[in-house]
């Protein structure tokens, strides 16, 4: 069996380690599959017969697509129709034995133009529509965490004598809103010059760079601070604290309704609801934006039906690459993605393509990002 090179595999969460397949095993089972893509239903072993790029005999097929079914491989749909691969199968494909290059210079052309121009808060929802019209499966993005986008300026606004809105704005022009609830009310000239405090403190940091900021201030200063640096204390820790505002933006409906898998209304309906209500998804999403790993932050990562923890997702990948990686000067508290971006769509994908459609698009948002960063040492 060939020995890919790591970096050459997506990762799969929960992927099952399986005994070596033979050389034979391997080839049937790249062509089943191959086949199963192209046709969109069971693959029989005249197929296969003349898709081999080795010549076997239909008594050496019939015996290996056995040998491949007993190792949980392939599946009859039914029992006289050809093979499909299952889930397992495909986790051991896509694992072992599927060979991935980068994407051509023509299509890396295309998509550098397509988001050419792009204002940086637009092009992750950008990228998703891109690679929801190039893959045709349901490009997606989980915008940007508020907690991990850098910040250049904060305003305090009275609403009333005991509530204060802090205006924070991101590099990339996102503004975010918080009210914060004050115990005691304050004056308009003392939330002047609350409000400067925070300012010198808040330029170039992150959300968890400022509360981590805030944080050691308070506890080295806390018999000598007096009620101003206090309040800004109050005031700012309150903005910082976690909101749940990231959302899973699917890019487009239509790029699914072509796929033979989901033809059937009542099941596309389903898929579209778990989408929109599936709090598991969101926290498999987060834990990719969250990887510890300098590996995990730049590659790919891909789950299959069951791992995605819903019923009706149970005949779907969805494949998904953070962006947004901070510059190295970050600190390791603020270190982490601002979001990610991927696709979902049935099993039966045309990996090769679309694993580096994926990944480029995950690279250029990156980039385009970081360029549009003013630069904060």
């Amino acid at each position: 069996m060939p020995n890919l090179p790591s970096y050459a595999r997506p990762k799969i969460h929960g992927s099952t380690p399986l005994t070596a397949l033979s050389e034979r095993q391997a080839m049937v089972l790249r062509a089943l599959i191959a086949a199963y893509v192209g046709q969109a239903g069971p693959v029989s072993s005249r197929t296969l017969a003349v898709l081999m790029p080795t010549s076997l005999s239909s008594a050496s097929i019939r015996n290996t697509l056995s040998e491949l079914h007993d190792a949980g491989l392939i599946d009859k749909a039914h029992a006289s129709a050809g093979r499909i691969p299952t889930e397992l199968g495909l986790r051991f494909f896509i694992d072992q034995l599927l060979e991935v290059g980068d994407l051509g210079p023509h299509q890396q052309r295309l998509l550098d133009r397509a988001l050419a121009g792009v204002d940086a808060a637009e092009t992750p929802r950008h990228a998703s529509h891109l690679l929801s019209e190039y893959t045709r499966q349901l490009g997606f993005v989980v915008a940007p965490r508020v907690e991990h986008q850098r910040l250049k300026a904060l305003h305090l606004v009275p609403i009333s004598s005991d509530r204060v809105l802090v205006v924070l704005v991101a590099e990339n022009g996102r503004i975010i809103e918080r009210v914060i609830e004050q115990p005691l009310p304050i004056s308009r000239r003392d939330l002047e010059q609350v409000s400067r405090l925070l300012a010198e403190r808040v330029v170039g940091r992150t959300l968890i760079g400022l509360r981590n900021c805030l944080e050691a201030e308070r506890e080295q200063l806390r018999g000598e601070a007096d009620d101003l640096l206090k309040r800004a204390w109050t005031l700012g820790l309150g903005a910082c604290e976690a909101r749940s505002e990231e959302d899973l933006v699917i890019a487009t409906r239509l790029a699914l309704l072509d796929q033979p898998e989901f033809s059937d209304p009542g099941r596309i309906r389903g898929l579209f609801t778990a989408l929109e209500t599936n709090r598991r998804l969101l926290d498999l999403l987060h834990q990719i934006t969250d990887a510890d790993s300098g590996e995990a932050r730049v590659g790919l990562s891909m789950s299959l039906g069951t791992e995605l923890g819903e019923p009706a997702l149970r005949d779907c990948v969805l494949m998904a690459v953070p962006y947004g990686l901070p510059a190295s000067s970050g600190t390791p508290a603020e270190s982490g993605a601002l979001g990610v971006l991927g696709v979902i769509g049935p099993q039966r994908m045309d990996y090769g393509r679309v694993i580096p459609l994926v990944r480029y698009c995950g690279q250029l948002v990156t980039r385009k990002l970081q360029a549009q960063e003013p630069g904060v040492g």
